[in-house]
């Protein structure tokens, strides 16, 4: 049975980077590259040698460490199809419905925008975990900076319909922040209240509230829970689409 061994580390002010290495073939992979130097001393400390990076998204702080950890490794860089000519140092493009073979494994592709126009997350249900980059966080999602809300609702969607035992890997550590605007809106919910306090406690002991389980999104998180009777009382739009719903949330949040 193939094994994927997963490290996570934060970088930047609140970022996490990943490396996921496939036991058998040693392949290793960078989720993202937001720093060569946060990368290149997780690499050191595991004592693995990178063979990809996997971009989920042009922005800086997921491609800023591309171009010298290419020039040090060889290393093949995979992104996405729709905006491969913002990705530095792009080897191969990927999109929707494409899978990507890293050692033993699948990473089936998803296009998912809204954050950015060619936003993309990295699916192996082999090991049940998503890459998710800054489509969904823990209790929260991205800013949608160059799609449409209905653009990220449905993006918000395809992440929500993978399998409940998914173990999410998501771009930042916002959780925090998130649980507390969750509260605003959905200020009833029992699991909320009860997830709320949990990350008050494991960031007060310094430790990461990610990955996180679909399931708990699932049951907490405001921007996928369109369909909550509460939040459509919250906020005055009981009859109101989904993807409206989710559009109010997430201006509440900018606003916040």
């Amino acid at each position: 049975m193939a094994e994927l061994e997963i490290y996570q580390f934060p970088c930047l002010s609140d970022n996490y980077g990943v490396l996921i290495r496939d036991k058998d073939s040693g392949h290793v992979a960078s989720i993202d590259a937001p720093s060569a130097d946060d990368v290149r001393a997780a690499l050191a400390e595991k004592a693995w040698n990178l063979t990809h990076i996997l971009t989920t998204h042009h922005h800086w702080d997921h491609t800023d460490g591309n171009l010298a950890l290419k020039a040090e490794t060889g290393c093949t860089i995979v992104g996405p199809r729709p905006e491969a000519d913002k990705v530095p140092g792009i080897d191969v493009k990927v999109g929707e419905g494409d899978s990507y073979k890293f050692g033993g494994f699948e990473a089936k592709v998803f296009e998912t925008p809204g954050h950015t126009a060619g936003h993309i997350i990295y699916w192996i249900p082999d090991a049940s975990v998503a890459f998710v980059g800054d489509v969904l966080f823990a209790m929260g999602c991205g800013r949608v900076i160059e799609g449409s809300m209905d653009a990220m609702w449905n993006s918000i969607e395809k992440v929500a319909k993978l399998p409940p035992e998914t173990m999410l890997y998501c771009g930042h550590e916002y959780t925090i922040a998130n649980a507390k605007f969750a509260l605003t809106v959905e200020p009833g919910n029992a699991a909320l209240q009860a997830r709320a306090k949990e990350v008050e406690e494991l960031r007060a002991q310094g430790k990461p509230t990610l990955p996180t389980k679909l399931a708990d999104e699932l049951a907490t998180n405001p921007f996928i829970r369109a369909d909550s009777a509460e939040i459509r009382q919250v906020i005055g739009m009981e009859n109101a689409s989904n993807s409206e719903v989710f559009a109010e949330v997430r201006e509440r949040k900018n606003r916040g």
